[in-house]
């Protein structure tokens, strides 16, 4: 057995920063060096970031890559790195890299063979499948096998080809972007190819935020009985350092070269050796509603942080979603980076009023109050001679959201700030929302987050703050846009508890009609939410970006047509059923 020092560098990259990428890859492999690491290995295309999308067709963005992945393996000393960036192949072709470096040379460079093209994944859009013979790089007397990403989630794919060559000891690149029960899930893959190969796996993810997409860390280290020995943070940067026990099989020694087996020997021995093994320590896994939290905090502060905004400002309604909203960006910025504005108008009550006021006191944001009053009346009577009288009905009501766009934009224009719109996914699925109204803004840190898990989450933030941070009695009334008269959510869509699993069902899992009435869905729920969903396409088209936190969310996962006559059939109501009622008209 030998012992091997292996630093997991769960490093937060931005996209097409790659001098700013090669500082943090160089930072952490000097503390990975400091603290005795044989090898460290960063996450996948560490040099241009993930997703580099497009840029990926530009020639400059490419050869400028390069260049500063050359730089890095120049610097490399003692400690053996595993890089990840964006590499040519013989004819040409574009390639998903890791190479692993070592005293100032390339020892060798592997080429992602499996290319994801689902969901959120464009791979095969830029990059080309890699070919070629498995090599095997000698470290501290084990012999190690390089993949990236998705070569883990196939069995009989590279990891298997690795270890059947002679791998003892596997490591993977990652960047893998997190959705509610993504760490299961890989959890349960890595344990089959452990089980598989036979071999201890060093499973290393990015961190941070990228556009919708966050990334949530979580890098693993399992050993060859399928037993977890480290896990890092999910939604943080750590450098991990991991001490294994691992079979050598008998392999061989001395300087860096490459020999006739395709072994290409790294170090003969364990830098550390004589040094007491480290004790291997793991992150307390998260709760299921903080891990989403945490997830939408980051996801914010780095499309803020990353995108150059400081500020931030928030239509504070005193209803439920504004308040999660407000929470998060306080969270994510700190309470001086977060301005309210509380707008009322004739409709709104009074506890909305003080709900709003009671919300920024207790988080310690500023909160100016403006009566949108004065705007909707001149409006009205602007509007009349064309409309032949003045504005009722859904005209109205989303006439008053959009007043209040404009005004939120008009302070993020004088100021810089950033408008962070409110709708969640419940919303966003059925078109419960008036375009450039309260869809007005930059980034919509709530979208892919159904009514019901908002709920969750503002109970899960004040039981975390040990009091009502979100006040009590914005959890308890009845949820209103508050546009007309008593008005109710309710009224337009089913209730949230029955509206919620319908949406995951149709959006998230693809299910037909049929299949949601025969898992005991009802019926006129099912064809109300379908047809809801279907017609606004149009809308969630113009929604700004917000975090990704399920399987499947509105925007790269999910692309289907405007123009789209498709409709899913639903199954006729028996005669001993009640007709559905006429489509509610979500608002326009």
């Amino acid at each position: 057995m030998a012992r091997v020092r292996v630093a997991a560098c769960q490093i937060n990259t931005v996209v097409g920063d790659l001098d700013g990428n090669a500082r943090r890859i160089l930072d952490s492999l000097g503390e990975a060096e400091r603290g005795g690491a044989d090898l460290a290995v960063f996450p996948e295309l560490t040099v241009t970031g993930y997703p580099p999308e497009d840029l990926l067709d530009r020639p400059a963005f490419i050869v400028d890559n390069q260049a500063v992945f050359a730089a890095i393996a120049a610097a490399t000393g003692t400690c053996a790195a595993v890089v990840g960036y964006v590499d040519t192949d013989a004819t040409g072709r574009l390639v998903n890299a890791a190479a692993l470096c070592v005293g100032g040379e390339v020892l060798g460079t592997y080429h992602k063979r499996l290319l994801p093209n689902y969901g959120v994944f464009d791979e095969q859009r830029w990059f080309a499948p890699g070919e070629g013979p498995t090599v095997r790089y000698l470290v501290a007397g084990v012999p190690v096998g390089v993949t990236i990403c998705e070569d883990m989630w196939f069995a009989g794919g590279p990891m298997a080809d690795q270890s059947g060559a002679g791998a003892r000891l596997l490591v993977n690149l990652n960047a893998s972007p997190y959705s509610r029960g993504r760490r299961a899930q890989r959890l349960a893959v890595l344990g089959q190819r452990v089980a598989e190969t036979g071999c201890p796996i060093v499973y290393v993810n990015q961190v941070g935020g990228q556009d919708e997409l966050v990334f949530d860390g979580a890098s693993l280290v399992i050993d060859a009985g399928g037993t977890v020995v480290a896990a890092a943070h999910q939604f943080a940067e750590e450098v991990m350092l991991v001490d294994l026990e691992v079979d050598d099989a008998g392999a061989g020694d001395g300087g860096a070269r490459a020999d006739g087996s395709g072994l290409v020997v790294v170090s003969g021995g364990p830098r550390q050796a004589g040094t007491a093994p480290i004790v291997n320590r793991s992150a307390t896994e998260l709760g299921e509603d903080e891990e989403v939290y945490e997830a939408l905090v980051l996801g914010t502060r780095d499309y803020l942080r990353k995108n150059d905004f400081s500020d931030a400002v928030i239509g504070l309604s005193g209803g439920i979603d504004s308040s999660l909203v407000a929470a998060i960006a306080v969270d994510a910025l700190g309470p001086e980076h977060v301005h309210g504005v509380a707008m009322p108008s004739r409709y709104s009550s009074g506890g909305s009023v003080t709900d709003a006021a009671a919300l920024a006191a207790n988080l310690g944001v500023d909160l100016a109050m403006v009566s949108i009053e004065d705007a909707h009346r001149a409006f009205s009577v602007t509007l009349a001679p064309l409309l032949g009288a003045e504005p009722t009905g859904l005209t109205d009501e989303n006439l008053q959201s959009r007043i209040r766009g404009v005004l939120l934009m008009a302070l993020s224009n004088a100021n810089g700030w950033i408008v962070l719109t409110t709708g969640n996914k419940s919303e966003m699925a059925t078109g419960y929302s008036t375009l450039y109204g309260d869809s007005a803004g930059g980034f919509a840190v709530i979208k892919d987050v159904p009514k019901t898990l908002v709920y969750a989450l503002c109970r899960y933030r004040n039981e975390r703050a040990g009091s009502e941070v979100i006040p009590d009695t914005v959890l308890t009334k009845a949820p209103s846009a508050e546009l007309r008269p008593d008005q109710r959510d309710d009224e337009s869509l089913p209730p949230y508890d029955v509206l919620d699993p319908v949406v995951a069902g149709y959006v998230e899992g693809d299910r037909s009609a049929e299949d949601l009435i025969a898992a005991g869905y009802d019926r006129e729920a099912v064809a109300r939410v379908i047809g809801l969903v279907d017609r606004a396409e149009y809308k969630r088209r113009q929604m700004p970006p917000g975090v990704r936190i399920s399987a499947k969310a509105f925007g790269k996962d999910r692309r289907m047509p405007i123009t789209n006559h498709y409709r899913v059939p639903v199954p006729a109501t028996p005669a001993s059923s009640p007709a559905p009622n006429g489509e509610a008209r979500a608002v326009v």
